[in-house]
């Protein structure tokens, strides 16, 4: 065997181990609820579960969609992002045409703006990594530019 396909072997192995690493194998209390016991299990607040975990620290909303906001988020998405992302399929990373069906905007804004603090600490991107195997790379973008990308990806899902 050659040494690429070792390395691409053992390469999976190890991201297939340490997935398997993160779940907790003691029994929960069963008056607990299941976010109690993940929060309890993973040291985040039901809040950090839920929304992830980095600078953005309130709940973002997208009732009415800014235009300007909108086209500069199309353009950073194209510089930044499109490498990785595709709207309607898997690609580098996941598809992100419906991301706000599974995940919060604010979710989506921290782990822009602090993809290793995710995927050290949250375990739905924890999950992410083991599925897709390659790390989210920090962009070092502003808030108001991750906030931008949130406001296209959420005008390309009402499309």
């Amino acid at each position: 065997m050659n040494t690429p396909m070792k390395l691409s072997g053992w390469i999976i192995v190890t991201a297939l181990l340490l997935g398997g690493c993160s779940g907790d194998s003691t029994e929960s209390n069963e008056s607990e609820s299941s976010s109690e016991a993940a929060a309890t299990s993973s040291g985040l607040s039901e809040f950090e579960l839920e929304h992830g975990v980095g600078p953005v620290d309130e709940v973002i909303t997208l009732e009415s969609l800014d235009p300007e906001m909108v086209e500069a988020g199309a353009e950073v998405f194209r510089t930044k992002c499109s490498a990785c992302h595709k709207m309607s399929e898997r690609y580098v990373g996941p598809a992100l045409g419906d991301i706000f069906e599974t995940r919060s905007p604010t979710f989506v804004m921290n782990m822009i703006l602090n993809p290793e603090g995710m995927v050290k600490e949250h375990p739905e991107a924890k999950k992410m990594l083991s599925q897709f195997l390659t790390p989210m790379p920090n962009q070092n973008l502003t808030r108001e530019q991750a906030r931008s990308i949130v406001e296209y990806l959420a005008s390309e899902n009402e499309q």
